[in-house]
């Protein structure tokens, strides 16, 4: 059974849209575009989107909804190549879903389980050492596999763990939130926070597959649901004018989680992720455009103090500062604009701050200074260029519009009251 789960990848990434193409998004003719607007899925109960690699290290994201339970035990374990593995989670997802996955896990494989404390705050040094420790405890050598089960925060410091853990083990991702699974569960982006900032600390460490149920998101708080959807409208924005499009007439069917719709929505955008991880894994170049609003948005997490914010809602206040500083520079039109306001609130995300935000001028250029895309000094930010669905990754913009356009949304802020 293990070797026709992997079959089934292999065969999937090499025949059609099942697995994606991963040709770019505007070489795709319009008849493709089309289809990929009436939901063409496979047959399935899911799909598997590759993602390229060098080296022999593609993988598979699994993309689903009602796997059985022998679906889903043969899935994961096909990915484990040792005996044993070490299944990670937090207080919060804990009572829903350690058990299932723990008792699944073990019907192939020796399983341990470690439970973390949620949040964002929590996305730290201190907090990773007790992975490290629970492995050592029970005798994990270099032939084990980490499990991350969970959002963002759980994914990024499980895979930082198993960087580090022996000097690098493998490690699977079971993203739980929506933001997990559009973004951070894909690409292989680990790391953990440090007070001066976010993710400031880390490594590039690819997964061994990426298991979605969209079941999963069943259980996920609408809040958690709408900051996940800022990662989908991102790539709309950036790429992919034809998801943008699509959002704009199904996002009631997004948020009511329509089934079809959601695993849809998480399939294109998992393309277009493993479409950019494929041509730039290290984030050299392209990469770095997946960070639209990030900068800002990123200064914003820091500066109120993690948690404040989750970290879609700063991406979606950080995406409408990028676009109106786009506008502001005349790169974009004010029809691209409103279209950008528009569908981040029919979200039901924050596109501003709100009065009793301690952000101002000061602490958004402290943050944004410290950003991971400066180089040699100088900021890079990604903004809007022409059409929907281009954008540039530049350090060559008007410093006065960025500093104007953080003016404008911090005037009515507590922060920035004298």
């Amino acid at each position: 059974m293990k070797g026709s789960f992997l079959l089934t990848w292999l065969l999937c990434a090499n025949f059609g849209d099942m697995a994606s193409s991963f040709q770019s998004h505007n070489s795709l003719n319009r008849s493709q575009r089309i289809q990929s607007s009436k939901l063409q899925m496979s047959e399935s109960n899911y799909d598997v989107v590759k993602v390229d690699l060098s080296e022999g290290r593609d993988y598979p994201i699994y993309i689903g909804t009602g796997y059985s339970d022998e679906q889903t035990a043969e899935m994961l374990s096909s990915h484990i190549e040792g005996t044993k593995a070490l299944l990670i989670t937090n207080d919060r997802i804990s009572p829903m879903y350690l058990e299932k996955y723990e008792s699944l896990i073990r019907q192939h494989k020796e399983v341990h389980t470690l439970v973390l404390p949620d949040g964002e705050e929590k996305k730290t040094m201190e907090v990773l050492q007790l992975i490290l420790d629970k492995a050592l405890e029970v005798g994990l050598d270099r032939k084990c596999t980490f499990l991350a089960l969970g959002g963002g925060v759980i994914g990024d410091m499980v895979g930082f763990a198993a960087a580090i853990y022996q000097r690098g083990v493998n490690f699977i991702q079971i993203p739980t939130t929506v933001m997990a699974m559009v973004d951070s569960s894909v690409g292989g982006k680990t790391g953990v926070n440090h007070p001066l900032g976010k993710n400031m600390i880390g490594a590039f460490h690819q997964p061994q597959c990426v298991f979605i149920d969209t079941d999963n998101l069943n259980t996920l708080p609408d809040r958690e649901l709408q900051s996940g959807i800022s990662e989908i409208i991102k790539y709309g924005l950036i790429r992919d004018s034809d998801l943008f499009e699509w959002l704009e007439e199904n996002m009631d069917d997004v948020l009511k989680r329509d089934a079809l719709a959601m695993r849809y929505a998480v399939k294109r955008s998992c393309e277009n992720k493993a479409e950019v991880v494929k041509a730039d894994e290290k984030e050299a170049g392209v990469r770095a455009t997946l960070n639209l609003g990030h900068t800002f948005g990123h200064a914003i997490e820091s500066g109120s103090g993690y948690g404040t914010w989750l970290h879609g809602e700063a991406v979606a206040i950080g995406t409408a500062m990028a676009a109106s500083m786009s506008a502001r520079m005349e790169w974009i039109d004010q029809g691209l604009l409103k279209r950008t306001y528009d569908l981040l609130e029919k979200a039901n995300l924050p596109v501003d701050l709100p009065l009793d935000s301690p952000m101002n001028q000061a602490t958004f250029l402290k943050y944004m200074a410290a950003d991971k895309k400066v180089a040699n000094g100088k900021l890079r930010l990604i903004l809007l260029k022409g059409e929907l669905g281009n954008c540039e990754f530049t350090g060559d913009f008007d410093e006065g519009a960025m500093v104007e356009t953080i003016d404008d949304f911090v005037a009515e802020c507590q922060g920035a009251v004298v």
